[in-house]
């Protein structure tokens, strides 16, 4: 049997647990601007986190929508589209995955995915 035409990665996970936790990878990322996952899980957050951007990027209210039922979180959605996107000067390639060490307990490969633009969250506090 071949792998052709299957996309995205499993991570031995039932589909409801596989959303649920890009879900809350994307949230992290967006919350802190640098996670450090598996080297897996970093690149398939970058799938699923560049379009939620670029999404952002173009605002409106469909689009918040759509971010918010996307992240499920109303102030992470919130935080993207009034402060992150407007920072963002490209028009693709949002994220940075840079390979670091070996997990200690089973020797995974680690890496740390963040933003290739500088973010700067004081925005927010300035808006409120």
């Amino acid at each position: 049997m071949h792998r052709h035409g299957y996309k995205g990665r499993k991570f031995g996970r039932e589909t409801d647990q596989r959303r649920a936790l890009l879900r809350g990878l994307m949230c992290s990322l967006i919350k802190y601007q640098s996670i450090t996952v598996t080297l897996a899980r970093a690149k398939e957050l970058r799938r699923s986190a560049e379009k939620l951007i670029t999404i952002a990027k173009k605002g409106g209210l469909a689009n918040r929508r759509l971010l918010i039922s996307r992240l499920d979180n109303l102030e992470v959605a919130d935080l993207l589209v009034d402060v992150i996107a407007p920072q963002i000067k490209r028009d693709s390639g949002y994220l940075r995955i840079e390979r670091s060490s070996f997990r200690k307990g089973d020797h995974a490969e680690m890496a740390t995915i963040s933003f290739v633009d500088t973010i700067n969250l004081d925005l927010k506090k300035e808006a409120k």
